[in-house]
């Protein structure tokens, strides 16, 4: 079972990642779960005003990836597949994703997290396959 210090350890590897700078997202790691949290700009927005869906994407893949990861100390995970269903937009506000571990074995995890506005409405859902890769959790990485 991992440890709180292993949970800071990845929220930290993932703020050191260069492309969280455009997109600001904060990250809560637990046993199993991840909670990712995005604020809307207008840098994010498509042409019809509203959020992009690489923004939905990020939000949901890095909430299952990190809940995958929460359950390794020693090996990063990597998306081997991932699934979206968009079903609302935003515009404003934040948009909050919560991903959890549904299966875990020795080299295959699959999560699932569902995507909010800051009033509770589900904004999209998905769900992801990840796998196990021989890269280890290391300072070199950002895992500090």
């Amino acid at each position: 079972m991992a440890d709180e210090e292993h949970y800071r350890k990845l929220e930290r590897l993932y703020a050191s990642g260069p492309i969280n700078g455009f997109y600001r997202p904060t990250l809560e790691v637990r046993e199993g779960a991840a909670r990712l949290v995005i604020p809307i700009r207008s840098e994010l927005h498509h042409a019809a005003h509203a959020v992009h869906g690489s923004v939905y994407f990020k939000a949901l893949d890095d909430a299952c990836w990190f809940a995958a990861a929460s359950l390794l100390e020693d090996a990063l995970v990597l998306t081997a597949s991932f699934n979206i269903h968009l079903l609302r937009p935003v515009s404003e506000g934040r948009v909050i994703a919560e991903g959890r571990v549904v299966h875990a074995s020795r080299r295959l995890f699959i999560a699932e997290a569902t995507l909010e506005n800051d009033e509770g409405q589900t904004l999209a859902r998905g769900s992801g396959t990840f796998m196990r890769t021989e890269t280890p959790l290391s300072p070199e990485i950002g895992y500090v």
